[in-house]
């Protein structure tokens, strides 16, 4: 099963939207099904500049004196799924470096990885994941080996998710056809996983008794 991620790294609802992604997918994958996952870019806001400011003043001028109450309820759902969000430290900024490390990642397989280190450099360390000496470290803790390529292909799936009509995220595409909106409870993602497994006739092999001795992979313990 091919799942495409719509995402943003300042975004709080993508760190936990992915958080309970990943929980229901390790689940399918021990039942026995198989994910392919695929970080994909969207930018909340394309205009932000990279030198980076205090997150909360922004959000502030955005959204007025509800800041404190949105930020709250976001930062009490995210700790029940073991994330910290420190919104006191957190830096507004560009994110478009970002995504084109997280494109490099994926190509040597890492792209999960490498999008949960900035999703908690962002919210928990306070860095500004638009420096480019930022994300060079970053990279390197990931084991992410930075080619510098990946600008046009992130460019590509910018336009990509305007056109199939994306305009919040997170966004849980499968097999390209089948769409989950917003970070839903784990249950209903793994409603919607084993849902589409069923659709695309991979549904993985139920167990209905515990196993019991046999053989395995050329190997027989008699």
């Amino acid at each position: 099963m091919k799942v495409e991620i719509f995402s943003d790294v300042v975004c709080p609802w993508c760190y936990v939207g992915h958080a309970r992604f990943a929980r229901a997918a390790q689940a399918f994958r021990d039942k026995g099904g198989s994910i392919e996952v695929t970080m994909r870019p969207f930018q909340l806001n394309p205009d932000a500049s990279t030198e980076g400011e205090p997150l909360l003043p922004v959000l502030e001028r955005k959204f007025g004196a509800g800041v404190a109450q949105m930020t709250s309820r976001v930062t009490d759902v995210a700790a029940e799924e073991g994330l910290d969000l420190r919104f006191d430290r957190a830096i507004s900024t560009g994110t478009l470096e970002a995504h084109r490390l997280v494109e490099v990642a994926t190509g040597q397989g890492l792209g999960e990885e490498m999008a949960d280190r900035l999703f908690r450099a962002h919210f928990t360390d306070g860095l500004n994941v638009g420096d480019a000496g930022v994300l060079a470290k970053l990279a390197a803790e990931a084991g992410v080996r930075d080619t510098g390529e990946g600008a046009a292909e992130v460019r590509d799936q910018i336009g990509r998710a305007r056109r199939l009509g994306i305009t919040g995220v997170p966004l849980f595409l499968f097999e390209g056809q089948f769409a989950v909106s917003g970070a839903q409870p784990y249950e209903t993602m793994t409603a919607a996983i084993d849902e589409v497994a069923d659709r695309i006739g991979e549904t993985p092999i139920q167990q209905l008794a515990a196993p019991a001795d046999g053989c395995d992979d050329g190997y027989c313990a008699v």
